[in-house]
């Protein structure tokens, strides 16, 4: 009980409302005793929000984001400033700077030589290429043409064959999550790990802190070390005033041996997998990646994994066994990719856009959160009324409520303009999921949302005319049947306060 206490204690929301209660404590007593002296206090405030909305301005973020901030800076300056020195930097550090750039030296030089896929999908799908040729030029990872798809529909199902390959693990397992809970799904894994390790195989796990705040305690990475792992620990939260506070590794990655990887929205935790119901019944999927493209996803792990640790070694010693990927049969072309939020490049979202802009017949998205900008509503909607039947399904029970009305406010907008969206009744859909004229499908950890666009680090893999793309599409079709369509008339009989309300958050929805 204490160690909960003690968790909670370290929340960000404790801490939010305890620096705002400070703050309105002294408003409180600077007026009351202070009178003569409140504007001068008053001016101060104004001098520093006209800074911040200053540097805002002369930023390059999306102008959304900008007016979300700008708004509350200007009405409110005693609030505004300091909020946004906590919140609203996410620009990075000379020293952040030298290790990205480090990072991706690490990751071009590793994959320089990658480039049939390329030449490859230029001549057997060649209405593709402008996909794969962006993902390439602005991640430095390539399309690879002899890599088996297969994708998990359920967090169970991927789960048991996660367990699988880890069992057969013979060289090194990597793992890479945004939450590590203990429960049902971890201790089963933990028990492989530490079996594993005793057997001589090198094993890794990185997690993100505040991803794990509240799910493992605290310096957890010291028991996995005792136990024979290798940790560490994703931006450690040690203040709320961290400049990194608001960037997290929002990354599922499980690779082993170099010739399997897994990603997709499922966390190790028991919702993921339904051994515990926490909001319903939990819908989310992944896919399984055997071959030549687990090579990305390795080297994206220990790109990561370096600009943690401050460490440099040679990754060619961590590609898979030629043997095993010589045998593998061809499965059309996967591009597993990340997104980063410090190299001004908002990959996740313009590989959405791009499957968005160039769709002919159909756009399928099954998203947690539909916190949109303006040019991915434009785009949504362009498509739809160009006739592309575009279908969205969001949940119908949130895991935060606050969120969901969020979601709903960008109903409206799309549904005018022939958006189809629907509810999956049953629970909470997590999968993020684009399926794009039934040929290319994107399936990753990347929402439909500000923070992970904008603000967290992603990944993902872009798929195209393989086995993986008709079994998603297949899995929207089955989920489509278990959700209810949200009709543009049931938004607009909600009431006046109602649909003021979700006008008024659609403006605040990049700070969520």
């Amino acid at each position: 009980m204490k160690k909960s206490l003690f968790r909670i204690a370290l929340s960000k929301l404790l801490y939010v409302i305890l620096f705002v209660s400070i703050q309105v404590a002294a408003l409180v007593v600077m007026f009351l005793f202070f009178q003569e002296k409140f504007a001068y206090f008053y001016a101060v405030c104004i001098l520093f929000s006209l800074a911040a909305a200053l540097h805002i301005i002369n930023s390059e973020r999306n102008p959304a984001y900008k007016i979300a901030w700008l708004i509350p800076l200007l009405l409110v300056p005693i609030f505004g400033g300091p909020l946004y020195a906590i919140f609203g930097k996410i620009h990075p550090t000379r020293r952040e700077i030298q290790s990205l750039r480090q990072v991706l030296h690490q990751t071009a030089e590793a994959l320089r030589d990658e480039n049939a896929g390329l030449e490859q999908l230029s001549q057997v799908v060649p209405e593709a290429l402008p996909h794969a040729r962006y993902i390439q030029t602005a991640a430095a990872v390539p399309p690879y043409f002899r890599t088996d798809t297969q994708y998990y529909p359920l967090g169970e199902e991927m789960f048991t064959a996660m367990c699988q390959e880890l069992e057969g693990a013979e060289r090194f397992i990597f793992l890479e999550y945004f939450i590590i809970h203990e429960g049902t799904m971890w201790n089963t894994i933990l028990e492989i790990l530490e079996r594993k390790a005793r057997e001589g195989v090198e094993v890794r796990v990185m997690f993100d802190d505040m991803g794990s705040l509240l799910t493992l305690p605290r310096h957890y990475e010291r028991q996995l070390r005792q136990k024979g792992l290798q940790a560490c620990v994703f931006n450690p939260f040690h203040s709320i005033l961290s400049s990194r506070f608001n960037n997290r590794d929002h990354r599922k990655i499980c690779v082993v041996d170099g010739t399997v990887g897994f990603t997709g929205g499922i966390n190790l935790a028991d919702e993921y997998i339904n051994a515990v119901e926490v909001h319903g019944h939990w819908k989310d999927g992944g896919v399984r990646l055997r071959g030549d493209a687990v090579w990305s996803l390795t080297v994206m792990f220990l790109a990561m994994w370096d600009f943690v640790c401050g460490k440099s070694e040679d990754f060619s010693r961590f590609r898979g066994d030629p043997q095993v990927l010589s045998a593998v049969l061809p499965d059309g072309f996967v591009q597993p990719y990340t997104d980063m939020p410090l190299d001004r490049e908002n990959v996740g979202e313009n590989v959405y856009l791009n499957l968005i802009n160039r769709a002919q017949t159909s756009i399928c998205i099954t998203t947690p959160y539909l916190i949109l900008d303006n040019e991915t509503i434009t785009a949504l909607q362009t498509a739809a009324k160009s006739g592309v039947d575009v279908q969205i399904i969001t949940p119908y029970v949130p895991d935060k409520k606050y969120v969901q009305f969020l979601t709903r406010s960008n109903y409206e907008a799309l549904l005018r303009d022939g958006v189809r969206i629907y509810e999956y009744t049953p629970g909470f859909i997590h999968m993020k999921n684009c399926i794009c004229d039934s040929k290319y499908a994107v399936v990753g950890t990347i929402n439909f949302d500000y923070r992970s666009l904008y603000l967290h680090f992603e990944c993902a893999a872009w798929m195209c005319n393989s086995k993986a793309v008709g079994q998603v599409q297949e899995d929207f079709e089955q989920t489509l049947a278990l959700s209810r369509e949200v009709t543009l008339d049931s938004m607009q009989q909600l009431g006046f306060i109602k649909r003021l309300l979700l006008s008024i958050l659609r403006v605040f929805s990049p700070l969520f």
